[in-house]
Order: C-alpha cells, then sequence, then structure tokens
C-alpha cells in the first residue's frame, strides 16, 4: 500500500515540477514580448510625432520600422522600468602599456593595405588631395583602421541599432537624434532602407559615419548622383576629406613628428591648450628622432607636446591636424594611430624609435579614484572617468613635481596608493 501511493505522489511531484519550468520558461519570452510592444508603443505615439514634424513620410518610416524589434543583446541597454547601473569592481585591468594599441599585426596591416591601394587608387586619391588637400595616405589609414579598406562586414540594420538604443540605451538623446537623421537619409533619397547596413552603434558604411555626419560629410565624388559609402572607394575617401576639412584640417601640413625631450622639459606641458612655435620647442632642447631637422617652413608655427604614456612611450610634437584626426576618434591613440599608419604608408614600415614602458595593468575604476583625488587637491583631470587623457596625464606630473617625486605623467599602483 505504501508503494502504490508513493508512486502517485512521485508523478504528482515531476508534474508540478515540469509546471515550474514551463511556467518559468514561457516568462523570459513574454518579458522580451513585452518590451516588443512598449517599443512598437514608442515608435508610434513617441517617435512617429517628431520624425513627421522633421517632414519624414509615413511610408518611410513604416518601412524604416519594417519588421524591427529591439536587439537585447546590444550593450548599455537599460530596460524599461529599470535604472542604469554601474558596476561597483573592474574585474580585468584595463590598461596595460598604450603600445599595445600599436601592435605590429594591426598596424602592418593597414600600412600594407593602404600602399596596395595607394597604387590601384592612385588617380582618385590625388584627385581627392587637390580638391580638400588632405593627403592620401592619412585618408587610407583611417579607410583600413575603419573597415579594413571596406572588408569588415556591417552586419546589422541601422533602425534596429539606433531604434533599440532610442528606446533604452544609456543615451537615449543621443541615439534619437541620429535615428531620426537615418530616417532622413531615406526620405531624401541619399540611401534606400535595405542598404541602411551599420556597426553595432549604429555607424555607417566603409567611413563608420554616424548618420548626422552622413547628412553634413558624405560627398559624391564618383558623380553617379548619390553619395554612396557603402560600396564606391572614390565617395569614401572624398567623404573621410570632407569630413577633416569640416574640422579644419590645415593643407600642407602633416600630423606631427616624434621627438625626443630632455629631462629638463616637463612632461605636464603636454596638451592642446599649451602650444609654443615649434622653434620654441626646439630652443628647449626637443629634437627629431634620428636627427632630422625640423622643416623649415613648420619652425614658425604652433606644435604641441604630445607624451601618451607620460615618461615610459615615445614623444611626439604635433600640429593642429592631429586634433582634427580626434575629432574623427576622441582618443590620442587612434589619432597617433592614423598619424602614424599614414606614415607607414607613406615612407616605408618604421616602428617608433621610442619604446613603450611596461606601465599600466590598472583596473579603470583605480584610474577614477586618482583622478579624484586629484580634483580634491585641486587639479583639473578633465573628468574622472577612467581614462588617463592628456589633463590627467599632466595633472599627475604637476603633483609629482609638487611632492619631490620625478614625473613620469602616467598613472601606476603607487600614485594610486599615495593619493588615497
Amino acid at each position: 500500500m505504501t508503494a502504490f501511493l508513493r508512486a502517485p505522489l512521485y508523478e504528482l511531484a515531476i508534474a508540478i515540477f515540469l509546471a515550474i519550468l514551463i511556467a518559468l520558461g514561457a516568462a523570459a519570452p513574454a518579458s522580451a514580448a513585452k518590451i516588443d510592444d512598449q517599443f512598437r508603443a514608442w515608435l508610434q505615439n513617441d517617435l512617429w510625432p517628431q520624425a513627421k514634424a522633421k517632414g519624414i513620410s509615413r511610408k518611410t518610416f513604416d518601412a524604416a520600422f519594417d519588421g524591427i524589434k529591439p536587439n537585447l543583446k546590444l550593450p548599455d541597454l537599460v530596460k524599461p522600468g529599470e535604472k542604469a547601473t554601474t558596476p561597483q569592481k573592474q574585474h580585468q585591468a584595463e590598461f596595460g602599456s598604450p603600445g599595445a594599441y600599436f601592435a605590429e599585426k594591426t598596424i602592418g596591416a593597414v600600412a600594407a593595405g593602404g600602399r596596395a591601394r595607394e597604387a590601384t587608387s592612385a588617380r582618385t586619391l590625388a584627385a581627392v588631395e587637390k580638391r580638400y588637400g588632405v593627403p592620401g595616405e592619412v585618408l587610407l589609414a583611417i579607410w583600413g583602421r575603419e573597415t579594413g579598406f571596406g572588408a569588415a562586414k556591417m552586419p546589422y540594420d541601422a533602425f534596429e541599432v539606433l531604434g533599440t538604443k532610442a528606446f533604452m540605451s544609456t543615451k537615449k538623446d543621443f541615439f534619437r537624434t541620429e535615428l531620426l537623421a537615418a530616417l532622413e537619409i531615406v526620405e531624401r533619397g541619399l540611401a534606400p532602407v535595405g542598404a541602411m547596413k551599420s556597426s553595432w552603434a549604429g555607424a555607417l558604411g566603409q567611413p563608420q559615419f554616424m548618420p548626422t555626419s552622413f547628412l553634413k560629410h558624405a560627398v559624391d565624388f564618383d558623380g553617379d548622383g548619390r553619395a554612396d559609402i557603402w560600396n564606391s572607394t572614390p565617395d569614401v575617401l572624398a567623404s573621410i576629406a570632407n569630413y577633416l576639412v569640416h574640422y579644419g584640417w590645415v593643407r600642407g601640413r602633416g600630423w606631427g613628428f616624434e621627438v625626443t625631450v630632455p629631462e629638463a622639459v616637463s612632461c605636464s606641458l603636454e596638451g592642446p591648450d599649451q602650444g609654443k612655435k615649434i622653434s620654441e620647442w626646439a630652443a628647449m632642447g626637443i629634437k627629431r628622432v634620428g636627427g632630422k631637422p625640423f622643416p623649415a617652413s613648420e619652425l614658425k608655427a604652433v606644435g604641441f607636446l604630445l607624451m601618451p604614456a607620460g615618461r615610459s612611450g615615445p614623444a611626439f610634437i604635433a600640429t593642429p591636424n592631429f586634433y582634427v584626426l580626434k575629432e574623427y576618434n576622441t582618443s590620442d591613440l587612434y589619432a597617433l594611430f592614423i598619424g602614424h599608419g599614414a606614415d607607414r604608408i607613406a615612407h616605408g614600415d618604421s616602428n617608433f624609435a621610442g619604446s613603450w614602458g611596461a606601465v599600466g595593468g590598472l583596473y579603470r575604476s583605480d584610474i577614477a579614484a586618482l583622478q579624484r583625488a586629484l580634483e580634491a587637491k585641486g587639479y583639473d583631470v578633465g573628468s574622472a572617468d577612467g581614462l588617463p587623457g592628456f589633463k590627467t596625464r599632466r595633472s599627475i606630473g604637476k603633483w609629482q613635481t609638487k611632492n619631490g617625486r620625478a614625473a613620469t605623467c602616467f598613472p601606476d599602483a603607487g600614485l594610486v596608493t599615495a593619493l588615497k
């Protein structure tokens, strides 16, 4: 009798367990389905009235979002009803030596690919440089860095990415502006809905323009009636050049020079707000590497000290064009990669003369703590974002000098401890 009773109870337990699993399994899709419904409501009740006011037709709007659902796998999303959270602890060291950014595998591929295309696209490059004044090797370096000269495929639907991020990202307003610009691209017939392929961040085509940049800078250079940054090499190169010119590229000047900086010259003199005539830097003992003199045409022009790893890496005198390159990507290392890549395309493979020291190994949260400590002492670090930009680097140097330390102008574990 006991065994007889136990069997039904066991079966009942199994049935209840299976029912729970089924319920839990149904809950996840229901949650996603709810977000889908909220997204569709947001499109119709929130985004559509603004798009309509900006001249977007219902036909364009419906075509852009036909079958589109939020992509919950994208980064930096905040689901409806949730609050954005900041990780309390960084578990991986985010900053090794900045030299890792210049891995030979990466920059060598850009240099070799650039030289190959310098030959095959010589007429186009010459025509673009004549019109815009930007050297072809700079355009090639950007093209190579951004999408491997167009080899990198754009796997995302731009309206899926931008729609998702405008609806539920940590930067809704930014992506809403970009989403409306993407709709304008289609409305104006500049690209069909099917061509609007992007990166995971919503950047379009081979130059990786955000939609607002496309509207401002994309160029029809091949004369076929539309700016095609997905398929036309002339349009891609001219659009990149037009972008740089918009941000102030100075015709006839390069991006900068690698230099040696004597110990008597403080690394805290770095930054685009501390420029001097290149002749003045030279008078302070700063010299081009390899014994080359600065070009005579540059001596009266302004240059800026750049030391992206402080005393633990190569140093440079940058021209204003370096900071134009930073408009493409706000990283010092990105702009330096483009400048160095362009030099290698033009003059052959040659690494920096200076070596990158074994610095880094810190958590981003450690650097942010260091920045907050410097701010509390009255130093301008830019922002306590965990990124060691030039304001943070030179503030470190100033604090070190004030406290009787050798100025290195780069964060390390000892500094983090000393400034706590």
